[in-house]
C-alpha cells in the first residue's frame, strides 16, 4: 500500500514524508476494509436505486399572458439609458 500512496503522491506532485506515507497507507487500508464489507450484502432481488426520490415536473404550466411594458420593465433599475438596460462597458 505504501508504494501506491507514493505513486499517487508523485502523480499529484505532492511531497510526502515517510510518516505521512505510513499514515495515509493505514487510512487507505481502513477504507478498503470498510468497502470490502459491502461485498457480503445480499442485493439479489432488490430494485436498483438509480433515482431514490421520484422525479416530478414541478414547473408551472406555460400560459401566454400580457408582457410588461418597457417602462414597467425598467422601473426598478437605476441602470437605464434611452429606454434600455445599461450594462457595464465591455471594452
Amino acid at each position: 500500500m505504501n508504494d501506491a500512496i507514493r505513486r499517487a503522491a508523485t502523480n499529484a506532485r505532492i511531497a510526502l514524508t515517510e510518516e505521512e506515507v505510513e499514515r495515509f497507507s493505514k487510512q487507505a487500508e481502513d477504507i478498503l476494509k470498510a468497502f470490502a464489507g459491502l461485498k457480503s450484502l445480499d442485493t439479489r432481488g432488490e430494485e436498483p436505486s438509480i433515482q431514490p426520490i421520484p422525479c416530478e415536473n414541478v414547473m408551472r404550466e406555460d400560459l401566454p399572458r400580457e408582457c410588461l411594458t418597457q417602462e414597467d420593465a425598467l422601473s426598478n433599475t437605476p441602470h437605464k439609458k434611452d429606454g434600455y438596460f445599461k450594462g457595464p462597458r465591455v471594452m
